[in-house]
């Protein structure tokens, strides 16, 4: 990996970002899709969370950092948020996890740091839907292979 890509140093700078998160003391500019996947990569990875647990813990986390910043819950979106979690799982579940956290996670941005990744298995219309925000919806694009 090139040193451009190399996002995280150590541990302690994602632990960073899910305190900063956690604590609602990063800018709602500040907490990206980046932001997002590590938090969700620490949960899965760091604290050894199952999918659900990471999925409870998320969305706890999500609601209270939008009530903190005054922004409508409506925002949050379930299917959204559960699938970028699924994927982070199968990545793990590939992954060589004798390499360094950081390593792990910085090859986790690069192969899911697009956004728009999602559009791949979700029409717009199905991710901007009541159901889909308060609900998982399975893919209407392409399945999840794994």
């Amino acid at each position: 990996m090139s040193d451009s890509n190399d996002y995280y140093r150590g541990a302690d700078e994602i632990e960073a970002v899910v305190r900063g998160f956690e604590f609602c003391t990063t800018q709602p500019q500040d907490f990206n899709h980046r932001s997002h996947l590590t938090v969700a990569f620490a949960y899965l990875h760091l604290s050894q969370l199952s999918v659900a647990e990471t999925l409870e813990r998320m969305r706890a986390a999500l609601y209270r950092f939008l009530d903190h910043n005054h922004v409508d819950r409506l925002k949050y979106n379930e299917t959204i948020t559960l699938f970028w979690i699924k994927l982070i799982r199968s990545f793990l579940d590939r992954a060589d996890i004798t390499r360094s956290v950081n390593d792990i996670a910085n090859e986790m941005i690069e192969v899911y740091g697009n956004s728009q990744l999602i559009f791949e298995y979700y029409s717009k219309q199905i991710l901007s839907s009541e159901e889909a925000r308060k609900m998982w919806i399975e893919p209407d694009v392409k399945p999840l292979n794994f």
